[in-house]
């Protein structure tokens, strides 16, 4: 029988649990913390927030653990408005932005990772190599062969239409790590989150590279590594459903073939 284990210098231990602040109303934390500069497994340390002294989302607290208790702990943010995609983890169980979910969502301790089976940089930081080279891949840029015009491409209000559900990625790579099938492939099928943003230059009515990029995901990896498992609609925090759009660009590959 086949068993599939973490190397034991992976599993987790136990690890610290810090003194409680003196507020009334505590919120205990649970987090993921590696430190690739030593050789010890990664740990969970335990943290109390006091709620009167922090803002209301996940993020906030963490944000609090590192300025009022332990600076050494380590994580990605930036715009705090779900826009820059940067604080993307694992909270709770469910890939999501820490700066959009808020604690009152979640019972009991609130339990945070980082984004799972990436390689981890430190604490809460994955490493987005490979997920970021791969979108270079598609060439997410328009690609035309007409002559450049005098002000700007100009597009219908239909046309422009089609692009909802698609520009609105921000490649915080929640879906994306969320699919068995990345876990298990991820150097070479595509996920998600890249096959949404190819279809979104795909189906642009301005771009005029169509045949050649259903030729770069003519692949037995690259494309149909998508079982339709729908993790990445359940938890894209910005709602969007890449499982559609991997289905539309397979329509438009049997489309071609047939014709």
């Amino acid at each position: 029988m086949v068993e599939l284990l973490l190397p034991k210098n992976s599993q987790p231990t136990k690890g610290k649990t810090w003194p409680r602040p003196s507020g009334l109303r505590l919120r205990e934390y649970r987090v993921y913390r590696y430190d690739p500069d030593t050789e010890d497994n990664p740990r969970i340390d335990t943290y109390f927030v006091d709620l009167d002294d922090c803002g209301p989302m996940v993020l906030d607290g963490l944000l609090w653990i590192k300025n009022k208790v332990d600076p050494t702990l380590t994580l990605r943010r930036s715009c705090r408005e779900g826009i820059c995609g940067s604080c993307a983890m694992n909270i709770d169980g469910f890939n999501t932005l820490a700066c959009t979910k808020p604690m009152d969502d979640i019972q009991g301790a609130i339990r945070i990772y980082p984004l799972p089976h990436m390689p981890v940089v430190k604490d809460l930081v994955p490493d987005l190599t490979t997920f970021y080279d791969q979108h270079r891949s598609i060439e997410p840029w328009l690609k035309t062969t007409s002559p450049t015009p005098d002000k700007e491409w100009l597009q219908s209000k239909p046309e422009r239409e089609k692009l909802d559900g698609l520009y609105e990625c921000i490649l915080c790579a929640c879906c994306s790590t969320s699919c068995p099938s990345y876990w298990w492939n991820g150097e070479k099928y595509l996920g998600p989150a890249v096959l949404l943003q190819a279809y979104r230059w795909l189906i642009d009515s301005r771009d005029e590279a169509t045949e050649e990029r259903l030729d770069n995901l003519e692949d037995p990896f690259k494309l149909y590594r998508c079982h339709t498992i729908m993790n990445c609609a359940k938890t894209c925090p910005k709602g969007l459903n890449p499982a559609k759009a991997i289905a539309e660009i397979k329509k438009m590959m049997g489309e071609r073939k047939a014709a």
